[in-house]
């Protein structure tokens, strides 16, 4: 007497997409943190100089005339979390099949990295650094510079999304959900910057 042979479980469904925007969240949250500990290393091997009162020793690192603007450096932290808002509001809506409030949400997604990007432009303007006069201009272009470039592909995200949802595809849940997961990853990316460069300098 043989035993009866097992039934198959429930079939499950691997998202290409969602597999392929972790593992591109993965790789540009490695690169921003290894630029991250560079930027680190480089401020804790930096020169040191004698303060004023003739004591105390300063680390020549952030020269004295440049000013970081907190206040435009932490609104545009918490304009991220619009975007993340809005982008799981895409998901939810596509979830119940509302085609007009996944659209809309995904567009104010992109238009809230739009002015990100705005945002990140007036503050390289008011701090107006030249990009090769010490380690440190060079190093916040270059880490600045290549958080911007991760924005701009979560903004480009976001148009394609929303394309394919005005082209009727709104039922394919996945992008949204690899959409929503990439612009989280890019503001937890942009958190750490945020507190390495702009508040700890």
């Amino acid at each position: 007497m043989t035993a009866p042979a097992l039934t198959a479980g429930p079939t499950r469904r691997t998202s290409t997409v969602f597999v392929a925007t972790a593992f591109v969240a993965a790789g540009a949250s490695m690169l921003m943190g290894s630029m991250l500990a560079m930027w680190l290393d480089f401020r804790a091997k930096a020169p040191t100089r004698v303060a004023s009162d003739g004591v105390s020793l300063i680390k020549d690192w952030l020269k004295r005339d440049v000013a970081i603007p907190e206040v435009a450096a932490t609104t545009l932290m918490i304009t991220f979390v619009i975007a993340c808002v809005m982008a799981q509001w895409a998901v939810y809506s596509a979830r119940r099949g509302d085609k007009s409030h996944t659209t809309l949400a995904l567009a104010i997604t992109m238009f809230t990295g739009l002015a990100i990007i705005n945002a990140q432009i007036a503050l390289w303007m008011q701090i107006d650094l030249v990009l090769r006069n010490d380690a440190y201009e060079t190093m916040f272009y270059a880490i600045t510079g290549t958080m911007m470039a991760i924005i701009v592909s979560a903004v480009v995200y976001s148009f394609v999304a929303m394309f394919r949802v005005l082209a009727g595809r709104g039922a394919d849940h996945d992008v949204l959900r690899a959409h929503a997961l990439y612009w989280y990853a890019v503001s937890g990316m942009f958190a750490a910057l945020w507190f390495v460069v702009y508040v700890q300098k």
